[in-house]
Formats: structure tokens, sequence, C-alpha cells
């Protein structure tokens, strides 16, 4: 409704104290951040001070990437690897406070913690009031006088740390794995972070891979193919024998079943052909 009365008679529509003789010039003294969060929910949008949401509260940790080189025959059965990263965990000296030991860190008196302001200015339609980051304390909701030396006030040191990752048999190349909680530290009493894993697969030699199939190209001598003869194929995990039967023509597909790749998080497994 209202955004309807400012769209035919624009803040008219919308003020109660337009033309009533109110103060300011007609317009009186209303609150233009609540006209724009009934129209477009508050001025986070419009690059604010983010809907006058505290930032105070508890927060994930960062996300961390990482990349791991697979062979075909490590994701046909899965496997475990271990992956090297630098993240941010708790600083030791001071457990993640950033205060230095035996201090502790001053609610901020500007926002008495929630990390932002209301801030008023008087415009040629009226007061308009905004929500804004705290410039006393930067968002932080708290101001820490004694600052740890070990971490600068952070909370936070960046260290290095091995992370083994458990690879599903069926993973393809392009997709990811996610490790939880093994990314930054969090915010405020936040979880950690998550680490993402992108994997890419190496070309086989012998195979190629379309799905949970795998397929082989495998040469024989024309008196095999007339005469038929038993082959020792190679397949992702251990040479099998197979029966070529006689009179096999040059192009012929043959079906070795539950020899290719597993089905990711299901049952089954895929064929190869021959």
């Amino acid at each position: 409704e209202k955004r309807a009365k400012y769209d035919q008679f624009g803040f008219a529509g919308v003020d109660p104290n337009f033309g009533a003789g109110g103060p300011g010039g007609g317009f009186g003294g209303f609150d233009m951040g609540d006209i724009f969060e009934s129209f477009f929910g508050g001025f986070g949008g419009f690059g604010g001070g983010g809907g006058g949401q505290s930032r105070t509260g508890p927060a994930k940790g960062k996300t961390l990437r990482s990349n791991l080189t697979l062979t075909l025959e490590e994701v046909a059965f899965g496997c475990e690897k271990d992956v090297n990263i630098q993240h941010v965990e708790a600083c030791d000296a001071c457990r993640g406070t950033g205060c230095a030991e035996g201090t502790t860190a001053e609610v901020c008196p500007d926002c008495h913690g929630s990390g932002s302001v209301r801030v008023q200015q008087r415009t040629v339609f009226g007061n308009m009031s905004t929500t804004t980051v705290c410039p006393n304390c930067r968002g932080e909701g708290r101001i820490i006088h004694q600052p740890c030396k070990a971490c600068g006030g952070s909370g936070g040191v960046r260290r290095a740390k091995k992370v083994t990752v458990k690879i599903p048999a069926g993973i393809d190349n392009g997709q990811a794995i996610s490790v939880r909680g093994q990314g930054d530290m969090g915010r405020n009493g936040g979880p950690a972070g998550d680490l993402i894993v992108g994997i890419n697969v190496l070309p086989h030699v012998l195979f190629r891979r379309e799905g949970t199939a795998v397929y082989l190209e495998h040469t024989v001598s024309f008196l095999q193919a007339a005469l038929g003869a038993q082959l020792e194929l190679p397949t992702l995990k251990d040479p099998v024998r197979w029966n070529l039967p006689a009179g096999t023509q040059p192009g012929t597909v043959f079906r070795l079943r539950d020899q290719g790749i597993p089905v990711l998080n299901g049952r089954g497994r895929g064929d190869q052909f021959v």
C-alpha cells in the first residue's frame, strides 16, 4: 500500500504530516529508513550500514580452498590423501580473545556492544535516520586497550596444518570435497570455516572414463580374431582372462561387468567396455 501511494503521490502519500503544517516545511520529521525498509528491506542494499544488523554476533570462519591431483585408480576405489594448508587458528597466548593476559575488552560506550549506531541527518525531506558501522569500535562492539602481543589483538594466528582428506570412490574430475571445520577460526565464538578440496584426475594411459563406465581399446592379431583366443585384459584393479570369440570383427565392443567406476555415494559399479 505504501509503495502504491508513493508511486502515485510521492512522499505526500506516505508521510502523514505532509500538508498538515508540521515541522520541516510540510514534510514533517519522518524516518526515511523506515520507508525504504518497507519498500526495499532497508538501506543495506544501498551500501549503507548493512540494514542495521549487528556484526558482533558469532560468525563462521573463512572457507579455505585447495586442490588434489589423483589417478583414475585412486578415484575408482577411494583413498586418503594429505592436504597442506595455511589457516587461522585461535592464539594460544590469549585463547582467541585478542586481549593481553589478565585484561579484558571494554564494551564500546558508543554502540553499547551492538557494533552499529543510528545517525540522523536533516535534509530537505526532513530528518533522515540511517544505521552505520560504529566508528569508535569499527563494528566490533568492543575495544581492546591492551592487545595480545602474540596475535596483535586479532585473536588468531596463521599456521601450517596437514589435513587428511578421505576421497570417496567414484568422485569425478572437477568435483569437490567439503571438510567441515578445517578452515579459518570463527569470530566471536562462531564455528570454524570449512576446507573445500577440488579434485583433478590425471588422464590414464589405457582407460577413458565416461560417468561410471571405462573404455579400453585392445588390439588383437588377425589369427586371434579369426580363430578366437584367450586374452588377458587389463582392468582398473587386476588383469582378467577373457575368451575372444572366433570371427570377431574390428570395432566390436565387449562388456566386462562391474569393472568400471563405483556410483558416487551410492550402490553398484559401472562396467568396462573393450
